[in-house]
């Protein structure tokens, strides 16, 4: 490979008297002229390797093939109408639609309308005033988590006033029908996509009157930062709920009564030392989610004029396994993760156990969401081998039916999902999910894509993915790892993965993949490491770890660089997973140990690599990705490529036009397979290897 010279600057960095070189600095900067070029640059040298992998056309046709079916969401009431989701198949955006009665459903509201390349998105769903009379959504442009917020009538669907600009991580609620509350930062000196951003805010905004006038509610205060504070309003608009965080992890706790308009903001918890959330009230009776002295947490009950944990009691208890509550129709669904497989129990009001609920397999459930008048609830199954299908339950009489399923050009009774438990360097269990076709030969010549992602308190559970179909249907294997890091067995496990402990992450990482191939699963030639963000620095940690252990290595939108990614956009709040360079000598130490930027070594042959990352992404920045792959191509040895694939127009993912996301996961597998050695795709012949 004749790469792109990528210069280097004389940056150094001292931290604790330790000299550290930063010769690619000037990657950061995403808006010079420089960065442009050289991103065009790089972009050219991989196209024209992408370019010539001979089975390209025929996975895409495959993957676009497979793609194309009809996905529907789950319905909801709003006033007189009900509304869903829905995508006919290959549309870069979801649609939303709307019937009243028996009519027949038409389009309410096409994102696919608000650019031509599908690159402006919905920010996230669609938010009805409480009487259900105003209707207002946000829009992400290109990618980026800076949204705007429009507000329509929805009978009409005219726009009724200015949009509002320049929010950030924010959630939309509504106060009966006269306003609602954001949240936002300032918008920072610099790129808006690169700069600090750490001092998060609540706004209201009142119907009627324009952005500048909306009232601060909450934050900016400079002597005490919160990096991320949300608002949102109880359903009988009695009371306003602030969750006020300083990293992503752990939160203080406010309400107000907004029946009285002299009432302040009470305190119900004034320290970060746990989750804690308001997930419905009675009146006054506040029902609360959390995990303070209950790692796998537990909901409470406690009346709102003294609301402080001394007062709490117990109302579904702590068990062994980790709770992950919803409400409606007047119930609780206690969905429970048993070594990651849903689990649900449904709850009255007064605490007693109606029914366990009976699901239709061993998978990953989501939905029984709803408002206390609704008879109806959704919700959703599916697992590595089963497309989501949506059900319909009746909490009263505890009735189920099939409400849509899919029809896709895919036979689940071919494959096969199981779950096995492998032992991690210090001796730790950790269950891993390994699904492929029926009666697939363990010859340890299987390509196999181990995926993960550990950490941030996240839980990989199974779910249904068209890319993964199409591997699996070229004979791969597809393996996922619950790792320490992630939430699978609550906060304990979280903390397991956490700072000092994160080399816990990439061990159990690394024993995963020994264990596919010490039990012929694969070997090092056939196998492929891959994740994204957190996942993106796991696989790069094991790659500059062990860079024999595969043969092909995936980091996407990866934190890369762990001695500055606190210096971006809002990065700082990962200190609870990462902790800082600047924290302590041994804190500094040990994240230079294992960040993937420090760790590339001169006269090594690293995995075949293709890096992925998007020009908006501004919650991972992409001089991560940049400046490793500067590392990587200045300091590889040997045949295997390494390479960044660098997507305009798009951020961290959400968002993304499903045009973009065929093209993006084509070349992913084309590269994996070619450089397994695969000129032809391996479902046509299992024997003509490359050479």
């Amino acid at each position: 490979m004749n790469y792109p010279e990528t210069k280097t600057v004389g940056t150094v960095d001292t931290y604790f008297d330790v000299e550290v070189k930063d010769p690619y600095r000037w990657l950061e900067d995403d808006r010079s002229e420089e960065t442009e070029a050289w991103v065009k640059l790089q972009n050219k040298s991989t196209y024209a390797y992408l370019d010539n992998i001979p089975f390209r056309d025929k996975l895409k046709e495959r993957l676009s093939n497979l793609w194309n079916y009809e996905k529907v969401g789950a319905p909801f009431i709003e006033g007189e109408y009900t509304y869903f989701s829905k995508n006919d198949g290959l549309q870069n955006q979801n649609v939303y639609y709307r019937k009243k009665g028996d009519e027949k459903a038409k389009v309410f509201l096409d994102p696919n309308t608000f650019s031509k390349d599908g690159t402006i998105s919905l920010g996230g769903g669609l938010s009805f005033s409480k009487n259900s009379d105003m209707l207002a959504y946000s829009i992400s442009e290109g990618g980026s988590d800076w949204r705007k917020i429009i507000v329509v009538n929805p009978e009409t669907r005219e726009i009724v006033e200015d949009t509002l600009k320049d929010v950030k991580f924010s959630g939309i609620s509504w106060y009966k029908n006269e306003g609602f509350y954001y949240s936002s930062y300032d918008k920072p000196k610099g790129s808006e996509l690169s700069a600090k951003t750490d001092q998060h805010k609540v706004y209201y905004h009142k119907l009627g009157t324009p952005q500048k006038e909306d009232a601060l509610i909450f934050g900016g205060t400079p002597e005490e930062k919160h990096r991320y504070v949300f608002a949102s309003v109880t359903e009988d608009n009695n009371y306003l709920i602030i969750s006020a965080k300083v990293s992503t992890s752990g939160n203080k706790l406010f309400i107000k009564d907004l029946s009285n308009p002299e009432s302040q903001l009470i305190t119900i918890l004034d320290h970060t030392d746990s989750d804690t959330y308001i997930i419905e009230n009675e009146e006054s009776k506040l029902f609360l989610v959390t995990n303070l002295n209950a790692p796998n947490k537990k909901i409470v009950t406690v009346d709102a004029s003294k609301p402080i944990p001394e007062h709490w009691e117990d109302f579904i208890p702590e068990t062994e396994n980790v709770l992950t509550p919803s409400k409606g129709s007047g119930f609780f669904f206690a969905k429970y993760m048993v070594d990651a497989i849903s689990k649900v129990k449904q709850y009255n009001y007064n605490g007693e156990l109606i029914r366990d609920i009976e699901l239709p397999g061993l998978g990953t459930v989501n939905g029984f969401n709803g408002k206390k008048k609704d008879t109806v609830l959704y919700y959703s199954f599916t697992n590595y081998n089963t497309p989501s299908s949506i059900y319909k339950f009746e909490p009263e009489t505890g009735k189920t039916d099939l409400y849509w399923k899919p029809s896709i050009n895919f036979n689940s009774d071919d494959f096969e999902s199981k779950q096995v438990f492998y032992t991690s360097k210090d001796g730790t269990k950790i269950p891993m999910i390994i699904t492929n076709k029926k009666g697939l030969e363990l010859n340890g010549k299987n390509p196999t894509m181990l995926y993960a992602y550990g950490g941030f308190n996240i839980s990989l559970t199974p779910s249904f993915r068209i890319t993964n179909a199409v591997w699996m249907e070229q004979g791969g294997i597809y393996a996922v790892p619950n790792l320490r890091g992630g939430g699978e067995y609550g906060k304990i496990w979280h903390d397991a993965g956490t700072q000092m402990k994160k080399q816990n992450v990439f061990d159990d990482f690394i024993a995963a993949a020994e264990y596919l191939i010490e039990n012929n699963y694969t070997s090092s030639d056939y196998l492929a490491i891959r994740g994204g963000s957190n996942g993106g620095l796991l696989v790069g940690a094991v790659m500059t770890q062990r860079p024999y252990l595969a043969k092909v290595a995936l980091p996407a939108v990866g934190v890369l660089d762990m001695l500055r990614y606190h210096t971006f956009t809002a990065g700082a709040g990962w200190a609870y997973d990462y902790g800082t360079a600047e924290q302590s000598k041994d804190m500094f130490e040990y994240l230079k140990g294992y960040s993937p930027v420090h760790n590339v070594k001169q006269g090594i042959e690293y995995p075949a690599t293709l890096v992925t990352t998007g020009d908006h992404d501004d919650r991972v920045v992409p001089a991560h990705s940049f400046k490793f792959v500067a590392e990587l191509q200045s300091k590889q040895t040997g045949n295997n490529p390494t390479l960044i694939r660098i997507e305009t127009d798009a951020g961290h993912g959400a968002g993304k036009p499903v045009s973009k996301q065929i093209e993006e996961q084509v070349d992913i597998f084309g590269f994996t397979l070619y450089n397994m050695g695969f000129d032809v795709l391996p479902s046509k012949t299992k024997e003509k290897i490359k050479g």
